[in-house]
């Protein structure tokens, strides 16, 4: 009896200790150094500067596991102010760690700031870059992984290795030229190269039979491309923190911002294969090859190269209306994906959102329904916080378009914590526009051509539409996303296309509750940076 009495103690006290421990232990702090230099490389075969963190280019790669908690001090070493920015990090009540200027004072030279934040509640490939000024266009970007929790189940067997592949067009040209041109009103000519992993060539390794994931961002500027692998398919399991139904393609489009997570299976006889991207949508064709080598090969990679898409804008929609949420996964929580039914959800409000290339007082500027942003010497953010006047406007853009006068303001849409919102991002242009959200991801529920109509509802994903933090608008098309608005803060909404966020083509989303609670937001940081008109308020 005395055993059976010890049994039933150890199983009503001391199991869930050590379930409440393994958990504990598995919300781990990581702390990282982090230093930003000036540096040179030869991405397209000619010396350049490129920018460096700890001496990488591109920078070190971030591999987290789901609730892990990052501190990480980054010192700028550079001769201008500099901020990382964390693309697709949800930030949950902490948009005081965006890193972007609407909400953070940026790093000035010789000084520091550490980033306090916690990958809650996600998994998936993910990037980071800066977000000040055009230093994107120098390097300073990576990858960010985040791997789920080990009490957590993926929906496929665990890969036997993973890879990340960070593509993007680059310049030749200084970034600081590069802004210079866009400062005198003139846009960017088209891109110089296409980059994996900041060369114009390198390796990946392999073992015959062994299934590998690949993890696939776009970290470019402007320019959409394709994906493939010479002999290859790509099975695509993830978008974005997103678990998909699990279909085959040949290759893959991905726009500027986005990232997608393929399983790829060496079942191949042993050689090399050509790993290919290229730019999609453009008059010249630039292309980025890597290899694939198969640990027992001896024979180079050979042939042509796997051909892209023959076909242009209706292929690339038909592919991403392909790609589908899988609602009997887990994500990062245990409960299915599924479980939350958006389609069922009547929004609270609809925003349509046009973008536009005008010319203000005679230089190009980029607009959305006519207000071309400027950002304020004071973060947004923390003049909210310290409410000081004349900031930003919450009256400045409407909620559609309109036929009015182009003119630059510091744009800020309201909005309500728990509201569950409609945004429509109408192109009106005869270019490709690929729309960003920090602090979440949104159900793309819609695509189309021409011009939308609450008719066009008719045609909405309602039932599994993956959910993802970066959608493309096709020229002279609509996109639809619904966001329920949980997460409180300012969040960026930007063009992913450097040149068009630069010169305007952004707003912010105040989601607010009036009621001050931690369990809507966290309290202003200790250590937070003040500028502008929020030196001297103090916190």
């Amino acid at each position: 009896m005395g055993s059976t009495v010890l049994l039933h103690l150890f199983c009503v006290v001391v199991l869930p200790l050590l379930s409440v421990s393994l958990v504990q232990a598995e919300d781990a702090y990581k702390y990282y150094t982090w230093t930003v230099t000036y540096g040179t490389r030869s991405p397209l075969g000619s010396n350049q500067q490129v920018i460096l963190i700890n001496g990488e280019f591109p920078g070190p790669q971030l591999d987290l596991v789901t609730n892990d908690n990052v501190i990480l001090n980054l010192i700028n070493k550079l001769d201008e102010p500099f901020l990382l920015t964390w693309n697709g990090i949800k930030q949950r009540k902490n948009s005081w760690q965006d890193g972007v200027l609407g909400t953070n004072c940026p790093i000035l030279p010789n000084s520091n700031y550490t980033y306090k934040f916690q990958a809650k509640d996600q998994i998936g490939t993910f990037t980071y870059f800066p977000s000040t000024q055009l230093h994107k266009a120098a390097g300073g970007f990576g990858g960010l992984n985040v791997y789920h929790r080990s009490v957590i189940s993926v929906p496929y067997p665990y890969p036997d290795g993973d890879f990340t592949l960070l593509i993007g067009d680059w310049y030749k040209k200084n970034h600081m030229t590069l802004q210079e041109s866009l400062d005198s009103g003139k846009s960017l000519a088209f891109p110089d190269g296409l980059l994996i992993n900041g060369q114009a060539h390198t390796t990946v390794n392999g073992e015959q039979g062994k299934t590998y994931m690949f993890r696939i961002s776009n970290v470019g500027l402007s320019t959409s491309i394709n994906f493939r692998i010479q002999g290859h398919t790509l099975k695509l399991v993830e978008v974005e923190g997103s678990h998909t139904v699990q279909n085959i393609y040949n290759s893959l489009d991905v726009h500027v911002g986005q990232s997608v997570s393929v399983l790829v299976t060496l079942n191949n006889p042993p050689k090399d294969y050509y790993i290919v991207a290229s730019t999609r949508f453009s008059n010249k064709v630039l292309t980025a090859t890597a290899v694939l080598h198969y640990a027992n090969s001896y024979s180079p990679a050979s042939g042509p190269l796997p051909s892209p898409p023959t076909y242009q804008y209706h292929w690339s929609l038909r592919q991403s209306r392909s790609f589908r949420w899988n609602l009997t996964a887990n994500a990062a929580r245990p409960n299915p994906q599924g479980s939350f039914h958006y389609g069922k959800i009547i929004p609270t409000k609809t925003i349509v959102l046009a973008n536009s290339a005008p010319l203000v007082n005679g230089k190009l500027r980029y607009a959305v329904n006519k207000v071309s942003y400027v950002n304020s010497d004071t973060p947004l953010k923390l003049a909210d916080y310290f409410n000081i006047p004349g900031i930003f406007s919450v009256d400045s853009i409407q909620n559609l378009p309109s036929n009015g006068p182009v003119y630059v303001a510091t744009s800020v849409v309201p909005t309500s914590l728990h509201d569950f919102i409609e945004i429509v991002f109408q192109n009106n242009e005869n270019t490709m526009q690929s729309w960003h959200l920090d602090g979440y991801d949104f159900w793309v529920v819609g695509y189309g051509f021409g011009q939308w109509t609450p008719a066009k509802r008719r045609t909405y994903n309602l039932v599994d539409a993956l959910t993802r933090h970066t959608t493309q608008v096709y020229p002279n098309s609509w996109s639809t996303i619904l966001v329920s608005l949980d997460n409180q803060g300012m969040w960026n909404l930007r063009s992913a296309i450097w040149e068009r966020q630069y010169l305007g083509q952004q707003l912010y989303l105040k989601v607010w509750n009036a009621q001050h609670s931690l369990a809507n937001e966290y309290d202003i940081p200790t250590n937070v940076l003040l500028c502008g008109k929020a030196v001297g308020h103090h916190h």
